[in-house]
């Protein structure tokens, strides 16, 4: 990020805030302590007045009825906006009831010519789901699931919440949501058996906050995360995939296996996760879904077992 971009970015960070500090700057832009202190200085030389706060906890807060302007889009930033919302179609995403009166809002805070932009650019971008006959059109199947929203809101302030399964019910600490394939599936560590588990949100009855379990002290989810950072196995699979590979594994991978691109146009990428080489059903898939990545698949770690009937497969093909 540039400077300039920077600075800009840190004025809009700590006008939204009645409180922060040189730490939280230096951790949210990834700059150092001089760095954040020099920023800030010229952040206050352009004309925002900030207070400092003396003690052990102090920080910086931006003077009382000292707020900057109205914000200003730009050009491109409107472009990004507008298509990030074109994708979203027809994607089952939470929270898009309101999906026009956003796009009024939007439009409302921009200018007549970059209105007119975006007219074309709507014509012009398709997205998958869209209906080339009727772009504005939008599936029934836009809206998720109802108890997907219940779940994120309830979520939000509780770190306990009660879910029902086939009519029982289950304790649990709701850790993380996932959207494969637009089916949404929540990561939770169950308190019964002391162990996280998947679930489809499309399988879940009900959601509640906890109730009946006032009494009981249940150990937080910062705490839970920490439990189960020990309990977790060394990394045994690493893969890295070119252009190829990376369009092959858009098209199917396991659950929870997730890229981490290499550059800014996603033409490589590395995986690296731990597999369980004890499931010989789940080893067996796993070569097939290799194979099925192709040729720009390069493999920098493999457990011998996944090896041994990776080399199996590759022989059997190798013989017809």
């Amino acid at each position: 990020m540039q400077k300039v971009e920077r600075i800009n970015t840190i004025m809009r960070y700590i006008n939204n805030r009645a409180h922060f500090t040189i730490a939280e700057i230096m951790e949210e832009f990834q700059i150092s302590r001089s760095t954040a202190i020099r920023d800030l200085r010229e952040i206050e030389q352009i004309g925002l007045p900030l207070v400092a706060e003396v003690g052990r906890s102090g920080g910086y807060s931006v003077m009382n009825n000292s707020i900057l302007p109205p914000i200003r889009f730009t050009d491109n930033e409107i472009k990004a906006l507008v298509v990030a919302f074109m994708a979203t179609r027809n994607q089952q995403l939470p929270f898009l009831r309101s999906r026009q009166s956003l796009a009024e809002k939007l439009l409302g805070l921009i200018s007549k010519n970059q209105q007119d932009d975006l007219v074309v650019l709507n014509q012009l971008l398709f997205f998958e789901g869209t209906n080339p006959n009727n772009p504005d059109l939008l599936d029934l199947s836009d809206l998720p699931q109802p108890i997907l929203e219940e779940l994120i809101q309830l979520s939000l302030y509780e770190e306990h919440l009660e879910i029902w399964l086939n009519g029982v019910n289950h304790l649990i600490c709701p850790l993380r949501l996932y959207n494969e394939k637009s089916v949404w599936w929540l990561e939770y560590y169950d308190f019964h058996h002391e162990t996280k588990k998947m679930q489809s949100v499309d399988e879940i009855e009900s959601v509640n906050p906890v109730q009946s379990y006032k009494n009981k002290k249940w150990p937080s989810k910062k705490k839970i995360l920490a439990q189960l950072a020990k309990k977790a196995r060394q990394e045994n699979l690493h893969l890295e995939l070119g252009a190829k590979a990376i369009s092959q594994f858009k098209k199917y991978h396991p659950l929870k296996f997730s890229l981490s691109y290499m550059d800014p146009y996603q033409t490589s990428a590395v995986l690296k996760t731990e597999i369980d080489t004890h499931d010989e059903a789940e080893l067996r898939e796993l070569v097939h879904w290799l194979f099925f990545l192709g040729e720009e698949l390069t493999i920098r770690k493999m457990p011998a077992e996944l090896l041994n009937a990776y080399r199996k497969r590759a022989r059997e093909i190798a013989s017809f």
